[in-house]
């Protein structure tokens, strides 16, 4: 076990372990417990190097990811379904895609609710919602906190302590559910550090699931007016929405083209600017996620 305290970032690192690369390198896993953020439960990451990293001086965008044990390793996941973040970045490559370091965030647990639900969207929300989102939440929204360690303590230690290209063109945050309210809401708040975000099967009803059957007008508005008031010109960002029609999905279509409405009256060109997807048949699972990833990065971070 590996004990140290990196200053400057306000974390304690426990555990650190290295997965080397297979014979045909395939990049290598490096994974964090333990780490220390104020105001947040213990945080932990499995930081993903691309092929080539360890035998080059070259620098590489990053991309944040939420959920962080469910993107590579069967092992850690919740349903014995993952991403494979890692196979979709090795397969853009493949098609001229700039390779990027990922670096996945685990989600706290019984935490991960509040963590993830945007704060903005739980203020604005009356008290009908605010009381279904309460339910799930069990205690403070913690999701600014979150946001301001990703960006203001996560993303310098990241950008010292790997070879990276930290401009936010470079930097995308990916997340789906409450993990893609959270992205969305990321990059309409912090437009300095992220340009590019991918917000799959967003929950927008942001509520516990067996109360978002039908389509709840009120929410509907709360996303609205957020990204009205906060979205701003698109000033080089890309954002990249979807959802399917199965399970969970089946009820976010109606959320979707208000948000999709927001996005166009900012001054956001659909198709260029950003992008929502339809996927007929899909499900709200890490299987459905894993099976478009290619094709959100391919879109995301073409030249």
């Amino acid at each position: 076990m590996m004990l140290r305290l990196l200053a400057g970032m306000g974390m304690l690192l426990l555990a650190m372990t290295t997965h080397p690369a297979a014979a045909q390198d395939q990049g290598r896993i490096i994974e964090y417990s333990e780490i220390a953020a104020a105001g947040l439960p213990p945080q932990r990451l499995s930081i993903w190097l691309p092929p080539g990293y360890d035998g080059s001086n070259r620098s590489y965008p990053v991309v944040y990811m939420h959920d962080g044990h469910n993107l590579f390793d069967r092992r850690n996941s919740n349903f014995d379904k993952i991403w494979a973040a890692d196979k979709a970045m090795l397969a853009v490559m493949g098609k001229g895609i700039e390779p990027r370091i990922i670096v996945g965030i685990w989600a706290p647990g019984e935490d991960r609710f509040r963590q993830y639900l945007p704060k903005p969207a739980y203020d604005a929300a009356p008290p009908e919602l605010r009381a279904k989102m309460d339910v799930m939440a069990k205690g403070p929204v913690t999701s600014s906190r979150y946001l301001a360690w990703i960006g203001d303590v996560l993303k310098p230690w990241v950008d010292r302590s790997f070879r990276t290209r930290p401009a936010k063109i470079n930097t995308a945050i990916i997340g789906s559910s409450m993990g893609g309210l959270m992205s969305c809401y990321a990059i309409a708040a912090r437009p300095e550090v992220f340009g590019r975000a991918a917000c799959l099967s967003s929950h927008w009803p942001a509520a516990i699931s067996d109360a978002v059957a039908g389509y709840d007008a009120q929410a509907a508005k709360v996303w609205r007016d957020y990204f009205s008031s906060t979205l701003g010109k698109p000033d080089a960002r890309r954002v990249w929405m979807d959802h399917g029609d199965a399970t969970l999905d089946q009820f976010y279509a109606p959320y979707q083209k208000e948000v999709d409405q927001a996005f166009a009256s900012a001054g956001w060109q659909e198709g260029a600017d950003f992008e929502s997807r339809f996927y007929p048949g899909a499900s709200h699972d890490e299987d459905a996620w894993a099976a478009r990833l290619p094709e959100v990065l391919e879109w995301l971070f073409r030249p």
